[in-house]
């Protein structure tokens, strides 16, 4: 008898887990693109990949690359897409399994975005500047030393976000326990909570849109799969990657912004990721992971500096 109600409240458990998910999918409803201009789309691998263009498209090619977090997607450089838009041929993508484009339930890996990223600026751009945020700066890094950046511009890159737990990605990839995990990461205090400790210096500058947008987009079918492959820490490249090495020895130009107050990845790296590889280094005052969402003007100010040759 103890037996049989134990089973009945466990299903009873799991069936409410399942009805609670199916209810917030519905509830967060079609994602729509977060930035203005013209939505394309690039098959790739079978993916269906979602980008977004904007300006002359004479202007010099600037592909911005998100980071990679449970609430990743294009809607990171919603407050400088407009501005640089101005000046550049902007082209915004949403990384496979993230944000509008397709998320399969794939095994997502440093070298799966790094071949993305070669490939998608080899097909749909010409010679641009790379902006890339975060661990997608360091796919970045791995795709420009085979292929024709102008540039890389590289917002706290980091190629290490902890120990591997493969048996993380396993239980995150489970239909019923890791659906139900991950809506619990992914909850608006949770992004709030991410964004408050390691996106903000000052968190009145969060804006309520990022953190209902992100909300939203990880309640999209198939959201955890490559959140999941992320915490656990099999989205770091090869041990044999060293980002320091790397950027040495690229021949790619390369700009390196931080925020001077992050904590995450520390400005200390950043000072000797310019030393060790001889690169620019521009610090943002009173910012953190993403100084270009909370100083737009003075992250598109200070890029502008450090490209004179291409607002000629």
């Amino acid at each position: 008898m103890k037996l049989r109600t134990a089973l009945a409240g466990a299903l009873g458990t799991a069936g409410a887990a399942v009805l609670g998910n199916r209810l917030l999918r519905r509830r967060a409803g079609e994602l729509e693109n977060p930035l203005p201009g013209v939505e394309r789309t690039y098959r790739w691998r079978g993916m269906d990949i979602s980008y977004t263009v904007a300006g002359d498209p004479n202007a010099p090619d600037m592909l911005l690359c998100h980071g990679i977090h449970a609430a990743g997607s294009t809607n990171e450089f919603e407050p400088i897409f407009e501005r640089l838009a101005e000046n550049y041929h902007v082209i915004a993508v949403d990384l496979p399994g993230f944000g509008r484009s397709d998320r399969p339930p794939l095994e997502y890996s440093a070298r799966l975005y790094a071949d993305f990223i070669r490939e998608f600026a080899a097909d749909v751009t010409e010679s641009p500047i790379v902006v890339a945020s975060s661990l997608t700066g360091s796919f970045a890094a791995d795709a420009a030393d085979d292929a024709d950046f102008e540039r890389l511009v590289l917002i706290c890159p980091t190629a290490e976000t902890g120990t591997e737990r493969p048996w993380l990605r396993t239980l995150f990839r489970t239909p019923v326990v890791g659906t139900t995990l991950f809506t619990l990461l992914s909850s608006k205090p949770s992004i709030r909570y991410f964004y408050d400790r390691d996106g903000y210096y000052d968190s009145a500058n969060i804006d309520e849109q990022q953190v209902s947008y992100g909300w939203q987009s990880a309640h999209q079918p198939g959201a955890r799969y490559a959140p999941g492959s992320f915490a656990a820490g099999t989205l770091d490249p090869d041990p044999s990657f060293d980002l320091q090495t790397e950027l040495a020895a690229l021949e790619t130009p390369t700009t390196l912004v931080w925020g001077r107050d992050a904590e995450l990845v520390p400005l200390r790296d950043g000072r000797d990721l310019a030393e060790a590889a001889d690169l620019d280094l521009v610090v943002i005052d009173y910012s953190t992971l993403l100084p270009h969402a909370e100083h737009p003007e003075k992250f598109v100010e200070y890029l502008a500096a450090e490209l004179p040759h291409l607002e000629e």
